[in-house]
């Protein structure tokens, strides 16, 4: 079922998400489901459970490659559960992102450049990979998302924050994530 995106302002995505402590149940299916046809129908590269009003610690991402980011490589389908992100350098770089909880705007975002994340999957079985570029910045901006964290605060620096539509006139870098 497609659900509502909250929009910022909305102070549920403030919050830090509770742990999931029970895998593989039908309630857990039923939101990671949900996540799937709203990310999709929206055309998003990840989704976060508070960002449909669930505030438990539960992302997806991945799943083909984004309209809203063809240019960019292809990132693993993946449910994610109570992740733990470690960075394997504090090297970062900066990127244009988009939020389907903030339409229309893009920001410039510094994401660190590799990373490790352990998780679990809806089963409970565990998760373990290393990311790197695109892959990378989904993930963090997916997992902020379950500690009360939207990209508008990363931007460092606010004259490269604004409507899509301004910053990129010719469309491209149309959408949202």
């Amino acid at each position: 079922m497609i659900r509502e995106v909250l929009r910022m302002g909305d102070p549920r995505l403030l919050e830090r998400a509770r742990e999931v402590d029970v895998f593989g149940t039908p309630g857990l299916a039923g939101l990671i489901a949900d996540m799937r046809d709203t990310m999709k129908h929206l055309n998003g590269a990840g989704l976060a459970a508070p960002q449909i009003g669930v505030g438990l610690r539960v992302v997806i991402f991945g799943g083909g490659p984004s309209p809203r980011y063809p240019d960019a490589a292809a990132v693993p389908d993946t449910v994610l559960i109570n992740p733990v992100l470690m960075p394997v350098t504090r090297e970062e770089e900066g990127g244009w992102e988009g939020c389907l909880s903030v339409p229309g705007l893009r920001g410039w975002v510094p994401r660190w450049t590799q990373l490790r994340y352990m998780g679990f999957d809806a089963d409970g079985a565990p998760i373990d990979r290393y990311a790197t570029g695109f892959h990378a910045r989904v993930v963090q901006h997916e997992c902020d998302h379950l500690d009360g964290i939207l990209y508008p605060m990363r931007v460092r620096d606010f004259s490269r924050f604004g409507y899509t539509e301004v910053l990129f006139p010719d469309g491209s870098m149309a959408g949202d994530d």
